[in-house]
C-alpha cells in the first residue's frame, strides 16, 4: 500500500470538496475554489469530514497513481484554506525587482529589462530593503502554479556557482565552486 496515498485527509473547517461522476475532484474553501481530474480507476471518498483515496487493485500504475492523487488533493485543499507563498531573491549588483498590476519588471544586468507576466491567480509583491536584496514574494492558492512561475522566473537569471550571482528562493543554499588560484 502507499504510504501516502492511504494517509486520510482531515477537512479544514469551511473547505467542502465534491466529487462528480466523472471523478472531477472540485474543493471550494474561503481563498477560492480549485478543481482536478482523478483518474477513473482511482477512488475518492468522504465520510464524516475525512477524505481517503483508494485504488482498487496492486497494479504498478495504480500504485503511482494512489499517492499522486491524495497529494493533488491534499495541496488543493491546504491552498483553498491557507494559500502558498513562495520568496525568490535576486542576488548581484543592480539586480531590481517591481511589479506593476500583473506584470514583473526585472533588472538582471543584461541590456535590458526583463518583463514578465503574471496570471491573475497569483499575486506578487517586490520588496527592496535598503543593504539587503531584493525579495519577490508569489502568493496563490494553486501549488503546482506557483512552482511553475517561480521556476520561470529563475530560469531568467540562475545562480552561477563562483560568485553565487541569480535568482535564488530565499533559504536556498548554492554550493559554491573554488575559482583560479594562483600558481607559484
Amino acid at each position: 500500500m502507499s504510504r501516502i496515498g492511504k494517509l486520510p485527509i482531515t477537512l479544514p473547517q469551511g473547505v467542502e470538496v465534491l466529487v462528480n461522476q466523472d471523478n472531477l475532484v472540485t474543493v471550494k474553501g474561503p481563498k477560492g475554489s480549485l478543481s482536478s481530474q482523478v483518474d477513473t480507476d482511482i477512488t475518492v471518498a468522504i465520510e464524516d469530514g475525512v477524505l481517503t483515496v483508494s485504488r482498487p487493485t496492486e497494479q504498478k500504475r495504480h500504485k503511482a497513481l494512489h499517492g499522486l492523487y491524495r497529494s493533488i488533493i491534499n495541496n488543493m485543499i491546504v491552498g483553498v484554506s491557507t494559500g502558498y507563498k513562495l520568496s525568490l531573491e535576486l542576488i548581484g549588483v543592480g539586480f531590481k525587482a517591481t511589479t506593476v498590476g500583473q506584470n514583473l519588471e526585472l533588472a538582471l544586468g543584461y541590456s535590458h529589462n526583463i518583463y514578465v507576466g503574471l496570471p491573475p491567480e497569483i499575486s506578487a509583491v517586490a520588496v527592496t530593503e535598503k543593504g539587503k536584496a531584493p525579495v519577490i514574494t508569489l502568493e496563490g492558492i494553486d501549488k503546482q502554479l506557483i512552482g511553475q512561475v517561480a521556476a520561470k522566473i529563475r530560469s531568467l537569471r540562475k545562480v552561477e556557482p563562483y560568485k553565487g550571482k541569480g535568482i535564488r528562493f530565499v533559504g536556498e543554499v548554492v554550493r559554491r565552486k573554488a575559482g583560479k588560484t594562483a600558481s607559484k
